[in-house]
């Protein structure tokens, strides 16, 4: 238990520095295309985004694991990180929500920034899956974890500090197992007091890039039984997701 928590804390605090690092370094030198309105009208930066991404990405990589399963971390974080600078950079001031309208304009022969991240983050789920579990039915169902957890951070980045909360939240009961979800702690705690300050903003690259890493997590220390639970929690969740949203609206309280 001792070295669990002990590699648990060098990951965390490597993930802290770096994401802080970066995140200093970025708004020494702002660009506009990096800012945005939040929900209050207030212009912020979205810097904690890359920042956050490439902090989980080192702390994930310095973890005493096998090296496939750093390998996934590391993958599936700087994917979905990539395709949420993707939406973020390219998707602003796209209303469209949901996977329903992303899917709608795909049938239509529009390819929206939302379905690069849409099938780009379940692609880069199912390939880190492939790299933890040897079993099929068990990488499919890595794959769902991953993309679906970072679907679910995504959902509930609707106020300043909510999914900066819910990584805080859902990591902490894995930190004895593999040390893996001290990394996103790590590089999300290092900046809450911006985000919830409303200085800066998590953003698609930085809620993706958590989510999928806390995914990674879930899938390195569960057996197929584990596995199908969280992925039919995820399906649900996903299903859901306008209430799931609304609901931390209200919950927010602003």
């Amino acid at each position: 238990m001792g070295a669990a928590f002990s590699r648990a804390a060098k990951s965390g605090a490597v993930a802290a520095v770096v994401a802080g690092g970066v995140y200093r370094a970025l708004r020494a030198r702002p660009r506009p295309f990096w800012q945005r309105t939040n929900y209050a009208g207030r212009t912020v930066d979205l810097y904690a985004g890359p920042a956050v991404a490439l902090g989980t990405a080192a702390g994930a990589a310095v973890l005493l694991l096998p090296a496939r399963t750093r390998c996934a971390a590391v993958l599936a974080v700087l994917a979905a990180g990539g395709c949420g600078a993707y939406d973020d950079l390219l998707g602003a001031g796209d209303p469209r929500r949901g996977f329903r309208a992303h899917l709608g304009a795909l049938r239509e022969g529009e390819v929206t920034s939302g379905a690069v991240k849409l099938f780009g983050i379940g692609a880069a789920g199912l390939a880190a899956g492939a790299l933890i579990e040897e079993r099929p039915v068990d990488r499919v169902l890595a794959g769902v974890v991953i993309a679906g957890t970072a679907h679910l951070v995504n959902l509930v980045d609707v106020r300043p500090a909510a999914a900066a909360a819910t990584v805080l939240a859902l990591g902490a009961p894995g930190l004895p197992q593999n040390g893996l979800a001290a990394a996103p702690m790590g590089a999300v705690a290092v900046l809450v007091a911006d985000d919830l300050g409303e200085r800066t903003m998590l953003g698609d690259t930085g809620v993706h890039a958590l989510g999928a890493a806390l995914g990674v997590a879930i899938v390195a220390g569960r057996g197929r039984a584990g596995l199908a639970a969280h992925a039919a929690g995820l399906v649900v969740a996903a299903a859901y997701g306008g209430r799931i949203s609304r609901f931390v609206q209200v919950a927010a309280g602003r």
